[in-house]
């Protein structure tokens, strides 16, 4: 299997719920039709498989596709789903989707931080939100030269292809709510959704202090 193959299929299999081409075009930076020239030969070897979307609308519905299981953890894909359907009824029903998920997100980050408490002279409080980020599945690559961090995979990426609003916006408050938590200000974060081919961008000011 060559390498870009295989990363497709890796990209496949960290999705817990079947995924479009756009979604996986926008991961993976990958044109529709290279996409399609992986994917056909992957079916054929019932590495993943693919049907119809829902119809919603005019036209014909999309394809959906998916690895087939391979070690998934229990309960994974219901989670997905219901993730799913919340962020699709906070995007048609708030006022506010960005800011709501956003203030839902902070609250998660200062759980999740207090859940992994940083310990003294282990690093930065950027260097403990990387390293939770990376704990839960964005697969983050921080560079010391520069404030952003790339987030080469999400964990809802269907969901995030779909509202990014509030997908995003739930990320982007869980990061400053863990920088509080970690005793650091969170003012300039910031989160680019598929900001380059196969990563989102996650703007996270360098921090001297160490993380309390």
């Amino acid at each position: 299997m060559s390498p870009s193959r295989a990363r497709l299929l890796e990209t496949l299999r960290g999705q817990p719920e079947p995924t479009t081409l756009a979604a996986l075009g926008a991961a993976t930076g990958l044109h529709a039709n290279t996409l399609r020239e992986h994917l056909e030969p992957l079916e054929r070897q019932g590495l993943v498989v693919r049907h119809r979307a829902a119809p919603n609308g005019r036209g014909r519905p999309a394809w959906l596709y998916e690895a087939t299981p391979h070690d998934e953890e229990p309960g994974g894909s219901e989670y997905a789903g219901l993730a799913a359907t919340l962020a699709s009824a906070i995007h048609r029903s708030s006022r506010s989707p960005r800011e709501d998920s956003i203030a839902a997100g902070a609250e998660w980050g200062h759980e999740l931080a207090r859940t992994r408490p940083a310990e003294p002279g282990r690093g930065t409080a950027r260097d403990e939100v990387v390293a939770l980020l990376d704990e839960i599945g964005f697969a983050p690559q921080a560079d010391d030269t520069t404030s952003a961090v790339r987030l080469t995979r999400c964990p809802l990426l269907e969901a995030a292809h779909k509202h990014p609003d509030v997908v995003c916006g739930v990320h982007l408050g869980l990061v400053r709510g863990a920088l509080e938590e970690y005793g650091a200000d969170p003012e300039g974060t910031d989160l680019i959704p598929f900001a380059e081919p196969g990563a989102c961008r996650l703007e996270l000011p360098r921090i001297t202090e160490d993380a309390r």
